[in-house]
């Protein structure tokens, strides 16, 4: 049985070495999104194609927009507040200052407005990297531990199921979770990339409260049923390097797409030129807000 698929349309050409976290905001109708390896977060607006850059000056895991304004960032150097008009950046800790061959990658807030991120090793070395929650008071938590390159998050409409990648695992992964606390129990694997080529890596849910995954390696990304573990939906890109997706637009039926071009050879870039470069897919099932900080 074949799976249906949706057309990609290039929203903007750029040249982002790991473009990453798309995080829509949806009172401004505006995209943000970080390249982590430039060190640098970006503000882009749809209606005028403008693509304000913020050099934060060190690598940017993940961002996440705060309630109050501005973003929570997870960085080389831990968690930081970033206000956007007087670009001030703001540290608040930092749990592996102790590992300084670490950095942060991705992260999202949960339903109760805590922020999300895990922690990998810049050789990608097996089981060191951790998920870590920053509270509303600013208290910083453990979740998991073991991890290798801790990735895409989400968390279902009734705020009790965690869904969860560890990107080398190539699996999906369900927790209980306790909204109150934030407590996270009895790990499923609910979806295996058993037969197709690359890595799950960014993440996110629908109103349907199915998961839209990029594929890193796989030139795509798939919509996953999580009860069934079947793949519903795809849409195929023109760059192998597919990062992260989030829902965008007045309605939330916009599903942008970041991409990347690291590790990529000068004849590789060549053949997909478009690679580091940021798509957009109106998509059958529309999503909702992102989860904003409270802290």
């Amino acid at each position: 049985m074949s799976i249906p698929a949706t057309e990609v349309e290039l929203e903007l050409t750029f040249d982002a070495t790991l473009a990453e976290c798309p995080v829509w905001d949806d009172e401004h109708q505006l995209l943000y999104w970080v390249d982590i390896e430039g060190g640098k977060v970006y503000r882009y607006n749809p209606a005028t194609s403008k693509n304000e850059a913020f050099d934060i000056g060190e690598h940017v895991g993940s961002i996440a927009l705060r309630k109050q304004g501005g973003l929570v960032m997870a960085l080389k150097t831990g968690f930081a507040f970033y206000e956007l008009e007087k670009q001030t950046l703001t540290h608040i800790a930092d749990p592996e200052s102790h590992l300084p061959n670490h950095r942060f990658n991705d992260g999202k807030c949960d339903p109760n407005g805590r922020f999300w991120a895990g922690t990998l090793s810049y050789d990608q070395q097996e089981g060191v990297g951790s998920l870590y929650c920053l509270n509303s008071n600013l208290s910083v938590d453990t979740k998991l531990r073991r991890l290798t390159i801790p990735n895409g998050m989400a968390w279902n409409d009734a705020g009790d199921t965690f869904y969860f990648i560890d990107s080398p695992d190539r699996t999906i992964y369900s927790f209980d979770f306790d909204q109150k606390t934030g407590t996270l129990q009895n790990r499923t694997e609910i979806f295996r990339l058993n037969d197709r080529k690359g890595l799950p890596d960014g993440m996110t849910i629908d109103r349907e409260g199915k998961l839209w995954v990029a594929i890193y390696d796989g030139f795509g990304v798939i919509r996953v049923d999580p009860e069934t573990g079947d793949i519903l939906h795809q849409i195929e890109l023109p760059v192998p390097q597919v990062t992260s997706c989030t829902f965008g637009g007045p309605e939330f039926d916009e599903l942008y797409i970041t991409s990347a071009r690291e590790h990529m050879t000068d004849e590789d870039v060549e053949k997909h030129p478009l690679s580091g470069s940021i798509f957009r897919a109106r998509v059958p099932s529309a999503g909702t807000p992102v989860n904003r900080f409270s802290g």
